[in-house]
């Protein structure tokens, strides 16, 4: 991925104040049953979504977390009001127009229909899956950051070990990267959640949190459902969903609570531009 890279001190927690928590939910049409064989609608699909972010929203509140929902128009052209209630709480981005499918125009066409139905400007963009997107497009849709950078190696995705893991400028449009651990690059996103020992877990956001003074963690709204009935979606996907994932989300919150402060991704962005 070739930048023009002003790259940010990453020590954010001597200007910032707090260290910054930004906890993201890619809020998508639960197109990943059909990726394994379910052949289920989209308005099941939306459905699925929706009991998960309602139930996810709830942990939320009980932790005082503002987090960062990052939504496919499609998603919220379906669910209008649930998605204007929550943008009075939480930052709203796009993460293109459908979950399924991709081309550039839809970073315009995405970000136009959600500030149409927000009436507020939207400012991010995480291409579904974390993939590739050029730079020069997301600056022209009129972007401010861009968060669709894994810098890690996930088999059968992609390879970005040797991108950057702190936030940098690319065409004048900030990227912030998930959050990988500093030295062996661990991927701490959703399936780590679902599938590492929790404690570890926990101590691997704590050493990432200290070490780099921001957190960039992202979890999907259908993993908090019960996934029983879709039994063609692997074990290591469907673990831990419902109220245990719920409880493990709402128990990490409170952990990195006291180290940090939960910010929106606009607000971090602010942040970097300014220093």
């Amino acid at each position: 991925m070739e930048s023009t890279n002003q790259a940010a001190d990453p020590a954010y927690q001597n200007r910032y104040g707090d260290r910054a928590i930004l906890f993201t939910v890619d809020v998508e049409e639960f197109d990943t049953a059909v990726e394994f064989g379910h052949d289920i609608s989209l308005s099941e699909q939306i459905a699925v979504s929706t009991q998960g972010l309602r139930l996810l929203a709830e942990r939320f509140d009980a932790v005082g977390t503002r987090a960062t929902l990052f939504t496919t128009a499609n998603y919220a052209l379906h669910e209008p009001e649930l998605i204007q209630g929550l943008a009075t709480k939480h930052e709203i981005a796009s993460h293109g127009y459908y979950h399924t499918t991709f081309e550039p125009a839809d970073l315009l066409k995405s970000r136009l229909a959600l500030e149409k139905l927000l009436g507020r400007p939207v400012t991010g963009f995480r291409r579904a899956r974390m993939g590739f997107v050029d730079p020069n497009d997301v600056q022209q849709a009129g972007y401010r950051y861009n968060s669709s950078l894994h810098p890690t190696y996930l088999p059968g995705r992609y390879n970005h070990w040797g991108e950057p893991r702190h936030p940098f400028q690319e065409m004048g449009v900030w990227q912030v990267p998930a959050s990988v651990t500093p030295t062996l690059r661990l991927p701490l996103f959703w399936l780590s959640l679902k599938n590492f020992p929790f404690s570890y877990y926990k101590q691997l956001c704590r050493q990432t949190l200290q070490s780099d003074g921001f957190l960039n963690l992202y979890v999907h709204p259908w993993e908090f459902t019960d996934l029983s009935a879709y039994g063609n979606i692997p074990t290591y996907v469907r673990r831990h969903s419902r109220d245990a994932l719920l409880d493990r989300v709402e128990s990490l919150l409170r952990y990195l609570k006291p180290m940090g402060e939960f910010s929106t991704m606009d607000e971090f962005v602010e942040q970097l531009s300014i220093r």
